[in-house]
């Protein structure tokens, strides 16, 4: 059916007017990028909140503020990798490939997910 947009493509236009200006860019693999942002919709179905697809979430909006998509690691892994830990959002240059791509470690401690059960 043309013509008819979903809640992922209205996501993914919303989100990319905000953050584009700010330096932070989708990746270009549609398919991942377009799979992150159903999750992130279903997550806040789930929860009330859009927390991170790639973290496990305690479902307590406190507990998981620091996850809350864009999660409070974005920029200091954007700045040191040129991407976030999903891979979500990236610098122009990752996605021109004029960097090298890496894995981005978990920046989120232990004890938040040690919390996040109790």
């Amino acid at each position: 059916m043309l013509g008819v947009r979903t809640d992922v493509d209205k996501l993914f236009d919303t989100l990319r007017q905000i953050q584009e200006p700010k330096g932070y860019y989708f990746n270009r693999d549609r398919e991942k990028t377009f799979q992150l942002l159903r999750a992130l919709l279903v997550n806040k179905d789930r929860y009330g909140y859009m927390s991170c697809p790639c973290r496990l979430a305690a479902g307590d909006r406190e507990k998981d503020k620091d996850i809350v998509c864009p999660c409070v690691y974005r920029e200091p892994d954007v700045q040191e990798f040129g991407s976030c830990y999903c891979n979500l959002y990236v610098s122009r240059d990752w996605n021109e490939g004029a960097i090298e791509r890496h894995l981005v470690p978990e920046r989120r401690s232990a004890e938040h997910y040690r919390k996040s059960s109790e």
